[in-house]
């Protein structure tokens, strides 16, 4: 099956997808720093971009997509979510950066059978409530195109009339939409980030879907911390150098039973196996690539740091006067220091061998804005599931 990717970044929502079974027809990108981080994966032979083409760089805006019309299967990507972070100016639709039209232009010209998108939490948010109903309908009818000059509200109230009148069925193209804001821990991310996620298909296909179940929980590594031991066990460490905030312990003992899935992983379970880059020489953090120390982490405020026991905080791309801002590592002892690039790949789930081009800032800017690759899979893998059965149609027509 195949794919178009926008706003491709670092590639993590793409390397998911690919793993799902999609391979890419084409990849949009206007970072040149992240269009030189994917080239160059790709030039190394990553087993992961094999069947990539080169990335498009440059504004969605400047490309067109008609000569892929019914020829792709799914359109995936992450929209611009400044317009709607807590660490932006939260304006929406005044803001320039704000790509939705873009995303549903692609989707009415190439026409997929499905589509997948991405954005922060805070695109839910009460403030947005009008605009982020204004998307769904973009994106439930993406044949009703907003004329020149046209006010996006004025466009939603047409939106609304043609859904009131024919639902997302109805003749021309129309998606059966489903939203939801998922914890990418609770998919075998060892991080904390909740994200809102957008699935459609196509609505021809006569497809009722929903989000899979999550396959790790919270109760579950508590029951493996306090009730069993076994996370303490497999990691070696001592009762004395064992610590959990009195919090978790108070919820632990609450538990009856031991619950069905599989623990949360925490930043212990990511990254362990490095060396330290802070003690370590350099030479044995040389062994993994991008694996160095960042020096001028600092403890204030709202920016603690990652418990090494949980999974790791939002890594973030570059707020509150530090780059990564929240992106550090607090130890036992409660000393902090930044992640590595490496450290940080991990905790998003990034395949060990992939690198990232640029300096630590705007590395961490690339690695703060990308989708953990194992969450973008879950959910790609229930999605390419879902349309095997239709999968002779785009053949046929090739």
């Amino acid at each position: 099956m195949r794919s178009v990717e926008l706003f491709a970044g670092a590639g993590g929502l793409a390397i998911g997808v690919g793993r799902a079974g999609f391979i890419p027809s084409r990849i949009v990108e206007w970072d040149r720093w992240c269009c030189d981080t994917l080239r160059e994966n790709r030039a190394a032979g990553l087993d992961s971009l094999r069947h990539w083409p080169l990335p498009q760089e440059g504004d969605v805006r400047s490309f067109t997509f008609t000569d892929l019309d019914g020829k792709i299967d799914i359109v995936t990507g992450g929209p611009p979510c400044q317009p709607f972070s807590l660490g932006g100016k939260h304006q929406a639709h005044a803001d320039k950066r704000d790509m939705w039209s873009e995303a549903v232009r692609v989707v009415r010209e190439t026409r997929p059978k499905a589509f997948l998108f991405e954005n922060v939490k805070g695109l839910t948010r009460a403030s947005f409530n009008a605009y982020f109903s204004y998307i769904l309908r973009q994106l439930t009818h993406p044949e009703i195109v907003r004329a020149e000059g046209e006010s996006w509200d004025s466009h939603f109230a047409r939106l609304e009339k043609h859904y009131s009148a024919v639902g997302s069925n109805g003749t021309g193209l129309g998606y059966n939409v489903v939203h939801r804001v998922l914890n990418a821990a609770d998919y075998g991310v060892p991080q904390r980030r909740e994200r809102v996620l957008f699935v459609g298909f196509r609505s021809d296909l006569g497809i009722q879907w929903s989000f899979p179940r999550p396959t790790h929980s919270r109760d579950a590594l508590l029951w493996d911390q306090v009730r069993s031991d076994l996370y303490w066990d497999r990691h070696r460490v001592s009762m004395k150098d064992r610590a959990l905030a009195e919090r978790l312990f108070n919820r632990a003992r609450k538990l009856t039973s031991q619950p069905e899935e599989r623990p949360w992983r925490t930043v212990r379970d990511a990254i362990s196996d490095l060396p330290d880059p802070e003690h370590e020489s350099l030479a044995a953090s040389s062994l993994f690539s991008d694996h160095r120390f960042q020096a001028g982490a600092r403890s204030y405020p709202g920016h603690t740091g990652s418990p090494f026991d949980e999974p790791a905080k939002t890594l973030k791309a570059g707020v509150h006067g530090v780059p990564g801002g929240e992106n550090m590592l607090a130890r036992p002892d409660g000393s902090v220091r930044y992640f590595s690039i490496r450290e940080s790949a991990r905790l998003q789930t990034f395949p060990d061998d992939f690198r990232f081009h640029g300096a630590w800032s705007e590395t961490m800017r690339q690695m703060g804005n990308a989708v953990p690759v194992c969450l973008a899979e879950a959910i790609a893998k229930a999605v390419h599931k879902t349309l095997r059965p239709f999968e002779k149609e785009c053949v046929d027509r090739e």
